[in-house]
This record gives C-alpha cells, structure tokens and sequence, in this order.
C-alpha cells in the first residue's frame, strides 16, 4: 500500500529533483535583486526566517501528528512571508483586499511557484488538524510535510542569499 501511495503522481513534491541539493549544502548561490545587496535583508524577513527555522524545530519535537503537520506548514508559511517581505512586487497595494501569501510568493518568486500552490493546497488540512479533528492527518503526512517544509525553507534562504542553515537532526533509529 505505501509503494502505491509513493507512486502517484499527486503526491510528488514540488522540486522533488532538487530538493537533495538545498539539503546536501549543494545549493547554488542566488542572485543579487536590483537595489537589493546579497545577504542584506530586511529585519523583518530575517525575523520570519529565524521565526520558520523556530517552528520547524518545534514540529520535530511535537508528538502528535496534527501538531507536527500544523508547525511544519505555519514554519512554511513564515519563510514564504519573508520572501514576500523582502521583495513586494508591484500591484500588491492594499487596494485590492487582503491576500495570501501563497498567492504573492509567485508573483515575487517565479521559481517557488510550484512550492506555493503545493502548500496553499494543504492550508485546509493544517485548518483541520488546528480544529483538532482526529483523523485530519497522518503521522506519515506530518513527517512528509515536515521534511518538506525543511526543504522549502532551504530554498526560500537560497532564494534571499542567506548562507544555508544546516537541515534538522534527523532522528536515529535504534
């Protein structure tokens, strides 16, 4: 049943390719962004990327499932914003309502497009196990989305010229 699960092309994560080099410290460096100096951010995109690295931290020590799906996706969320932070795109004025940051990480972040839909799919999960539904969610779920949410905040860091952060303790076995 879980090679089944593996399988389906619905469950691929977006990158899935590259994601073993933002953990393997393989990442290429970003960009420089006109009127933007490399690893000069602003101090509120590095509090939400210190605030995201927190909350991953956080999801590995949860034991619930629910718990650890709703602290992975929340540190997701945070990197997301720090990108949006550190580079508002045009038109994204007040005028047209609030909107999530899922919406805006594509319009400042073309290459995290993928990332962004992949995440804004599981918001209504994270609002379940947040509501305490039992069965919201999975321990395979959390933990898939937790190394996900790694995975994302990587690229994110990546994304802004941000030195990479070692990835999280993975946790021994025996």
């Amino acid at each position: 049943m879980n090679a089944l699960v593996e399988a389906r092309p619905e469950q691929a994560r977006p990158g899935q390719a590259r994601s073993g080099q933002a953990r393997s410290g393989q990442a290429r460096p970003a960009p420089a962004r006109p009127g933007q100096a490399p690893g000069r951010l602003a101090p509120t995109a590095l509090a939400l990327l210190e605030s995201a690295r927190q909350g991953l931290a956080n999801a590995e020590g949860e034991t619930s499932p629910g718990g650890r799906y709703v602290a992975a996706h929340l540190a997701a969320l945070r990197a997301a914003a720090a990108i949006v932070a550190a580079r508002p795109a045009a038109g994204t004025g007040r005028r047209r309502g609030p909107r999530s940051v899922w919406e805006l990480l594509p319009k400042v972040e073309p290459a995290l497009a993928e990332w962004a839909a992949f995440f804004a799919a599981g918001a209504g999960k994270r609002a379940a196990a947040e509501a305490g539904l039992p069965r919201a969610v999975s321990s395979r779920e959390a933990d898939d989305l937790l190394r996900d949410a790694e995975t994302f905040l990587s690229l994110a860091e990546e994304a802004l010229g941000m030195p990479a952060q070692p990835a999280l303790p993975l946790r021994s076995v025996g």
